[in-house]
């Protein structure tokens, strides 16, 4: 689809649409009337019903994206940023942070530790992971959940996570948990208060999820972590990830509280295509797009909190603004958020959440720079598609110009091998050397004038 066609569909895009309903047959806060009527940032934070008794903030800190400093391979994380971040989350209402012993190479546990731990331990929650990828032996799964206390500085997890289950259903979750008696473990831990509540982030298909939220009846799981926003909500593709509609629908109906991750598709949604941002704007000129895709998940009375990984403090003001005195959204909005996705749907981007679950590449390719700056091109209506194009020359010259700035030429796709090593790790299962050599054929293209 080329940028005219989108823009001709967008016009299009104001005629009627099927009405979205919460699932479960529960009310949105602006349904029921009980909140304030307009997100001006003032006023509290949002609090949640979370596992316990808990009241959760309805923003959440993801820890996956902490500011870094030095180059790609030794970049560590800027403790100094990390820590006036939390500082302005704790003072907004943020008390919800969330993290994993695999996030920034390993750096994001010890990092969140140390800036939380200049706080009362009572005054905040603190989630991470059981990330056990590589090696599921219970020797090395017990070690990487001791390591957590230390890392974190801490002799309880408030929400315990197995980390992104979904792919291979039951037999895969039995190998990682079940037959190296693990799920027996942590089950004691939680017994013994070490773990607070006990649940599951999630990536897969449908059968997947219903295999697992079965474990419930044996397990109780107390809260689960599903990748929710306004475009899977209905157009998810069904194999990496369900139609969060579903996933919420099924959560609901058995009262479990949600975590909700991705609500802006790894910042996708933050700066979606011209089309859809112009209507976002023409609606409520001050709000950003990303206050859209957070409004939008925390309509939903189920969502206990919102995950953000807010790498610079003008993300975080922007939400604490779309959080505090959170404005719900009614019908009517979320009929147009319906129209939006399936605009979004058409565009021919690739899906990654920049999550980095697949670096290091052995071969030093930067696959989520590769991918963010074609799915720019694309959003922006910049991708050259034919010699024939009035304008060719200029989106050809933009296109690798922007390319070779963003993207050092080692780490191009022209070096992709097709090891496949990243393919096993990315949760949105992208076929991601497939995705590398397209990209590289179209670069080759625009490089010698033959599209």
């Amino acid at each position: 689809m080329d940028r005219r066609d989108f823009l001709k569909i967008a016009g299009a895009g104001a005629a009627s649409a099927a009405a979205i309903s919460c699932a479960g047959g529960k009310k949105t806060g602006a349904d029921t009337g009980t909140m304030p009527s307009a997100s001006t940032g003032e006023g509290d934070m949002e609090y949640r019903d979370g596992a316990k008794g808990d009241r959760v903030s309805l923003l959440g800190y993801g820890c996956m994206r902490w500011p870094m400093t030095g180059n790609d391979r030794s970049a560590v994380i800027d403790q100094e940023r990390v820590n006036e971040l939390v500082d302005r989350a704790i003072a907004g209402g943020v008390n919800y942070f969330d993290t994993s012993p695999t996030y920034l190479r390993g750096q994001s546990e010890k990092a969140t530790g140390i800036a939380l731990s200049r706080y009362p331990r009572k005054s905040y929650y603190i989630a991470t992971k059981l990330s056990n990828f590589a090696d599921f032996s219970r020797r090395s799964t017990e070690k990487m959940y001791h390591d957590s206390f230390d890392q974190m500085q801490t002799d309880w997890f408030d929400y315990y996570l197995l980390h992104a289950i979904g792919r291979g259903g039951y037999n895969a979750f039995r190998t990682r948990y079940e037959d190296n008696g693990i799920m027996e473990f942590l089950l004691k831990e939680r017994e013994a208060g070490r773990i607070r509540n006990l649940g599951f982030s999630f990536h897969g298909s449908k059968p997947e999820f219903d295999q697992l939220l079965a474990l419930d009846d044996k397990y109780h799981w107390d809260f689960v972590q599903i990748q929710m926003n306004y475009l899977d909500w209905r157009h998810a593709d069904g194999v990496s990830n369900s139609q969060a509609e579903y996933l919420y629908g099924e959560l609901d109906r058995r009262g479990i509280p949600i975590a909700v991750m991705e609500p802006i598709r790894g910042g996708f949604l933050a700066s979606p295509p011209e089309a859809v941002a112009r209507q976002f704007k023409e609606r409520r000129p001050a709000d950003s797009s990303a206050s859209w895709a957070f409004r939008f998940v925390g309509s939903y009375p189920r969502v206990m909190t919102v995950l953000s990984g807010m790498t610079y403090m003008e993300h975080l003001e922007d939400n604490l603004k779309t959080f505090k005195g959170f404005r719900y959204m009614d019908g009517e909005e979320l009929e147009f958020m319906d129209r939006m996705a399936g605009l979004i749907a058409d565009y021919p981007t690739v899906e990654c959440t920049a999550c980095q679950y697949c670096m290091p590449c052995p071969y030093g390719i930067n696959i989520p720079k590769i991918f963010k700056h074609y799915n720019d091109a694309v959003k922006e209506g910049l991708v050259a598609q034919s010699a024939s194009q009035e304008d060719f020359k200029r989106l050809r010259k933009a296109y690798l110009t922007g390319y070779n700035r963003e993207v050092p030429p080692l780490r191009q796709a022209d070096h992709c091998i097709g090891c496949g090593q990243c393919k096993e790790h990315c949760p949105q299962s992208i076929d991601i050397p497939k995705q590398l050599h397209r990209i590289d054929r179209y670069v080759e293209k625009l490089k010698r004038g033959t599209l």
